[in-house]
């Protein structure tokens, strides 16, 4: 029969606001975008439009199985001045949260996916001296107003990334590369994590609050001590920081884990960071694919004495077999880890449509779902959107996915 996952485990799939609204004009990753020299390639413009079609977007994904889903209130929204909320936008995302329970899918609201209002920004982001005090007011007041529709809530979005990107690499807003901001803002953000579940409980006793990190399994690129010496380095900054930092009473009730690959690290590289060796295949953001890295960040993760949940994976490319098999054999090495002893409760896929990949832009395909930005919109599910609906709907995988991961 292969595995089964039980009756009450959570399938589904994760977006985020600015990659799937459009529009969102207030916001630095806007400004980021149309900045000469930046490393994003094109705008986010209309994105998906999802900002109009949630209502029929969450129709679709019900329809396909989903008991639950992952998504983004956009601060740039919701907070356009500093202290200064927006009842249109708060309206807007009632409105969207409610659609959402109407299907029947649990909500899991993100309260920073990665963008930040422009005002934020300008004042100096993260790097502020009162940026947690900043963060924390906005929590509050969007538990306060949405609560009563939030049964989970996610505070941050891979602080990691945020640090490692935006003040090390560059690579997001605001663009700095500062290897002692870069750990300032890892901190700060650990920070803000702490201080939100307290402001989301404030707010919204009843939600349960977590943190969702990017664990990818690291490992040195040459078989030196140099080389390990660096790894543990970035492993300590990248992961342990940010686990071993959940302790005391406010570092919430369930923790998010989203992996994605196997990635080296090279101290001699430009980017820190090697391509994949001879034998692994690259997904279209240059990643590589290794199943048995979600098994062991499990267990990692699992040392927390936290539940779990997947909270993002999944694979860009344009061949949606390799997205079906990337699935399989990823949901086989979460059932192992289940199997293990791991308390993992849900599995939300990245993501439900084709949308903007931040700095990549719209060409790495992540979605279950493709989205024609040239034809009105339209949605198509993927073969791959029925096949996770398969699994969603009998929690099961076949003994065959079972069998090639291991």
């Amino acid at each position: 029969m292969g595995v089964e996952f039980p009756a009450d485990f959570l399938w589904g799939t994760a977006t985020s606001a600015h990659q799937v609204e459009g529009g969102n004009v207030n916001s630095d990753w806007w400004d980021f975008e149309h900045a000469p020299g930046t490393a994003a390639r094109e705008s986010s413009g209309d994105a998906v439009d999802h900002y109009h079609r949630y209502a029929d977007d969450f129709a679709l994904l019900a329809s396909l199985g989903h008991n639950t889903h992952r998504l983004s209130v956009e601060w740039a929204r919701v907070e356009p001045a500093p202290g200064e909320f927006s009842r249109a936008a708060v309206g807007h995302y009632r409105r969207v949260l409610t659609a959402l329970a109407d299907t029947g899918m649990t909500a899991f609201v993100t309260l920073h996916h990665f963008t930040l209002p422009r005002w934020f920004a300008a004042a100096g982001g993260w790097l502020a001296p009162d940026a947690v005090e900043r963060f924390t007011h906005y929590c509050r007041y969007v538990a306060t107003e949405l609560g009563d529709l939030m049964p989970y809530v996610c505070t941050i979005n891979e602080p990691q990334m945020v640090a490692l990107h935006g003040y090390l690499e560059g690579y997001h807003p605001p663009g700095i590369t500062n290897p002692v901001l870069w750990k300032r803002v890892g901190r700060t953000l650990l920070a803000a994590h702490h201080a939100a579940v307290r402001a989301v409980r404030d707010g919204s006793p009843h939600s349960r609050v977590g943190l969702a990190v990017n664990l990818p399994l690291l490992a040195p690129v040459r078989d030196d001590e140099t080389c390990h010496a660096f790894c543990r380095l970035m492993r300590h900054e990248i992961v342990d920081l940010y686990l071993d930092g959940l302790t005391g009473p406010d570092r919430g009730d369930w923790l998010g884990v989203q992996y994605y690959r196997k990635q080296w690290v090279d101290a001699a590289a430009p980017t820190l960071f090697a391509d994949p060796p001879e034998g692994f295949s690259r997904t279209q953001m240059g990643w590589a694919s290794y199943p048995d890295g979600l098994r062991q960040m499990l267990h990692r993760a699992a040392r927390t004495g936290l539940p779990l949940y997947v909270t993002e994976n999944g694979i860009a490319t344009e061949d949606d077999a390799e997205r079906v098999d990337y699935l399989h054999t990823h949901l086989a090495a979460l059932a192992q880890a289940r199997a293990e002893g791991v308390d993992v409760r849900g599995y939300l896929h990245w993501s439900a449509f084709d949308n903007f990949e931040w700095s990549e832009g719209f060409r790495p395909k992540f979605g279950l779902v493709t989205v024609d930005r040239e034809n009105g919109f339209a949605r198509i599910p993927k073969p791959s959107a029925h096949a996770f609906a398969e699994i969603a709907a009998t929690g099961r995988l076949r003994r065959e996915c079972v069998t090639r991961e291991r």
